[in-house]
């Protein structure tokens, strides 16, 4: 809103812009880098290295087989919301010898986003059981390869032991406007968590 001012210009009021930190997790090769760099509004920050022959046998690259880089540390990137909105994201790794830095990752944040393979089920577990356990707000979202979802959220839902409060929502990670909609259905979701 403007008001007029004694020099005869506009003075506009302001307004506070309010930030808040998102997780994006899931398990190894899920679409975490993909999704952030989808909808970061900056050039997302990256801590890709190649994968070597160190990791055969320990990475499973059944479902990812083009996969030829794996994060170290976490991606980073920034999306406005709305005027007064900024989400920070802090993309996990998703290999079991990474966890160490999750506490780090996931202080201050207001919730996260787990991103779910379901050809590969069995690896959202262990981010599911550690929001769980966390009692951070968070949000399954399907992320569809070859434009597939072979399994519908209620079955996922089932699958996963998750009770009705938490969204299950389908997804694509390469898409601004999917990934965007899946972080603002973690706000709304965060929001409620707050106010129960």
């Amino acid at each position: 809103m403007d008001f007029a001012s004694s020099s005869g210009g506009t003075v506009s009021e302001s307004r506070a812009t309010t930030s808040a930190k998102i997780v994006v997790a899931g398990g190894f090769g899920v679409g975490k880098t993909t999704f952030v760099g989808a909808v970061s509004e900056i050039n997302p920050l990256r801590t890709e290295a190649v994968m070597t022959s160190a990791s055969a046998g320990i990475d499973d690259l059944t479902h990812t087989g083009d996969k030829t880089t794996t994060t170290v540390a976490m991606d980073f990137g920034r999306i406005t919301l709305d005027q007064d909105l900024i989400l920070y994201l802090f993309g996990t790794p998703g290999q079991d010898r990474f966890w160490f830095m999750w506490d780090d990752l996931v202080r201050g944040a207001i919730g996260a986003v787990v991103l779910v393979d379901t050809r590969r089920l069995a690896d959202c577990f262990p981010a599911v059981d550690y929001f769980e356990n966390s009692g951070l707000p968070f949000v399954i979202a399907l992320n569809g390869f070859d434009g597939q979802q072979p399994y519908s959220p209620e079955e996922v839902r089932e699958a996963l032991q998750i009770g009705p409060d938490a969204p299950i929502i389908t997804t694509d990670a390469r898409h601004r406007a999917d990934a965007k909609s899946a972080l603002i259905t973690l706000v709304e979701h965060a929001l409620m968590a707050r106010l129960r």
